[in-house]
């Protein structure tokens, strides 16, 4: 996964775990692009200041999806929606027996998952 996608979704699940200081550089380096250097001139603290915290808030949430796996089990949901779309596409076209089945199966999974 891309980097910048990764992090915007370990922000997404676990970002007000952070406080409001390392939300506001987090924010606007990964979903506002601002450089380091631009963010830290509007926060008054230095280029490798801004380096660090981002590097540490990254640690941080990325510590946070090794415990909880939040984002891991949303992903793996969202594989399985997608395919059960395909299904109900499939099912459109005819194929109905092999598709129920499918359907059956996929929703299972997710199920055990929750």
């Amino acid at each position: 996964m891309e980097e910048k996608v990764e992090q915007a979704y370990l922000y997404d699940f676990y970002g007000e775990l952070l406080n409001e200081h390392q939300r506001r550089i987090y924010e606007d380096f990964v979903f506002n692009d601002l450089s380091l250097g631009e963010i830290a001139s509007c926060e008054g603290i230095s280029r490798q200041g801004v380096h660090d915290l981002i590097k540490r808030c990254n640690k941080m949430l990325e510590g946070y999806e090794e415990k909880l796996h939040l984002v891991k089990k949303f992903l793996e949901t969202k594989q399985k929606v997608e395919e059960i779309n395909k299904l109900a596409e499939s099912f459109r076209a005819g194929r109905k027996d092999t598709v129920i089945d499918e359907i059956e199966r996929i929703s299972g999974e997710i199920l055990e998952e929750l």
